[in-house]
């Protein structure tokens, strides 16, 4: 088997002698290996032979029939190592080896339509990934996660009260009921769900005008006086609990009047969602692989149940993420007091200086973001982003007291028995 893909050269004493000689020690599971292994031999009209020896002890032989063909050769009076060549035994195992071979491409089979529901569920996810990350209907997808969250919960909580229906719209969505009470009681699940939905779109859509209001100043005075030098700008935004920052084209962000700030921030949070819930889901997979084989004992097909089980998997790990990344979506907004980094990528930075100021009571150098607001504010707060040198002290080594050495307070006692100890 070493030498496929080689060409095997024959001599001129390999040819007289008889050519290249094949000899197998046993039988493989497969007949595709040993026609393989016999093809080796006799390659392009040279001459060759091949021949193979089996025992009744070899994994094949036991597995298929080796006792019935040894106490058939016990009668028939044959010894220990004698060689046998009839065709019952070339038959025998050529039967053995194709029950191994329709085993093989069963469980092959088997494992193909596993795969096939895994597959379904991957390229679902993947083409939702790849929207995100190169922004082809990224909208499109935005808005169906706002629409989905607003139908499964209007079908979750839509039996509670109003008050108690109103608490829960604004934890899952963060958003206030538009409907009266009055209303609630005698509206239809559907149109209360799509009464949701625009309210949810148009309170995103403030917000997102809000940012971009916000930011366009300093993003215009940023591309004015140091487009040559900046090619991103990095915009720092919180829902409150945590802060996160988004790297953002200078150009693009100036061009679009602010608006690619809302485009980075939907990437960003429903990429890492993503992935963070498909690790979490394949992880689940994997478990109910393994678990499923039990269903067997309740004279159940495993792959029904796998299929069954692992699409509700898929439709919770979906239910997650949109409930993740529409929550930070509606939360996540601009700080009112600010600081807006910049970067060069052409210089190859690979991060953002933190800006720093100097304490008024000290010489030191403060390393706590400064807070700025005004078009000065910003203009210093850039200005003073780019690292300062700081004078580095020399380092005094002091001699080290040995443990039976006096002790240098002057007690008389050894260090170990004194300030040592």
């Amino acid at each position: 088997m070493a030498g496929r893909g080689t060409d095997i050269k024959l001599g001129p004493n390999v040819k007289e002698a008889g050519g290249l000689a094949i000899i197998g020690t046993e039988r493989h599971d497969s007949r595709r290996v040993d026609r393989q292994l016999r093809g080796r031999s006799g390659r392009q009209g040279d001459p060759g032979s091949s021949r193979f020896f089996v025992s009744l002890e070899d994994d094949l032989m036991r597995k298929f029939g080796s006792e019935r063909i040894a106490k058939l050769m016990d009668r028939m009076g044959l010894k220990e190592g004698e060689v046998i060549s009839h065709g019952m035994v070339s038959k025998s195992i050529e039967r053995a080896q194709k029950k191994v071979e329709e085993n093989n491409f069963g469980v092959r089979k088997r494992l193909l339509e596993y795969d096939d529901v895994m597959n379904a569920q991957r390229k679902a996810i993947y083409r939702k990934r790849h929207n995100a990350l190169f922004g082809d209907r990224l909208d499109i997808d935005v808005d169906n996660m706002f629409y989905e969250l607003c139908d499964s919960t209007v079908k979750q909580y839509s039996n509670l009260t109003f008050a108690e229906f109103e608490i829960e719209l604004v934890r899952v969505l963060g958003v206030d009921c538009p409907v009266d009470e009055q209303a609630y009681a005698s509206i239809q699940k559907q149109e209360l769900t799509d009464t949701i939905y625009m309210a949810m779109r148009e309170q995103y859509d403030r917000k997102c005008e809000k940012i971009a209001q916000k930011a366009m100043p300093q993003i215009k005075h940023v591309y004015e006086t140091m487009s040559d030098r900046f090619k991103n700008i990095v915009f720092p935004l919180s829902d409150g609990r945590r802060e996160m920052e988004f790297i953002v084209n200078l150009q693009e962000a100036y061009e679009s009047e602010g608006k690619a700030i809302s485009k980075s921030f939907e990437k960003n949070i429903i990429l890492a969602k993503i992935d963070d819930e498909w690790k979490e889901h394949l992880r689940e997979m994997d478990d109910l692989r393994s678990a499923v084989n039990n269903a067997t004992y309740e004279q159940k097909d495993p792959l029904v149940v796998y299929k069954l089980e692992s699409y509700e998997l898929f439709r919770a790990m979906m239910g997650r993420l949109n409930e993740g990344a529409v929550e930070l979506l509606m939360n996540l907004d601009m700080p009112i007091e600010q600081q807006i980094q910049s970067t060069n990528q052409e210089s190859n930075q690979s991060h953002y200086e933190k800006a720093q100021v100097n304490d008024g009571n000290s010489n030191t150098t403060s390393t706590t973001p400064p807070q700025f607001s005004g078009r000065q504010g910003y203009q210093q707060a850039i200005e003073n982003s780019f690292p300062q040198e700081e004078k580095r002290q020399p380092i005094i080594a002091e001699p080290k007291v040995g443990r039976n050495d006096p002790c240098p307070c002057g007690s008389g006692k050894k260090y170990k028995q004194c300030h040592g100890k």
